[in-house]
């Protein structure tokens, strides 16, 4: 169980780092420094990086037929992903719009 622990504190901590990137990306852009914005998108993305790793050897494992025991933690965890991924869409767009808008 400590492994799994391990796995799902990466997998939130990574989020979260990718989430607040993503937010301050939306601010950055909307100071219209696009740049910046496009510099902690992809940096947001790096950390989503760091998390899908050991998210994927989990569903690997248990694509193998191991037992990934689904608990409150791991159900956090990957809501946390999910989350984040969904800000990332949201801060593209906003960014589009704050392109378009401020021309």
């Amino acid at each position: 169980m400590e492994g799994l622990e391990l796995i799902c504190f990466q997998l939130i901590t990574a989020a979260g780092g990718a989430k607040s990137n993503y937010i301050e990306a939306i601010q950055k852009a909307k100071e219209g420094l696009y740049e910046e914005a496009a510099e902690l998108i992809a940096e947001g993305d790096e950390m989503m990086k760091q998390g899908h790793e050991p998210h994927t050897d989990l569903v690997q494992k248990e694509a193998a037929g191991e037992n990934v025991q689904m608990g409150l933690i791991l159900t956090h965890a990957e809501d946390q992903m999910m989350s984040a991924e969904v800000f990332k869409v949201m801060a593209e767009e906003m960014i589009e719009l704050y392109k378009k808008v401020n021309g």
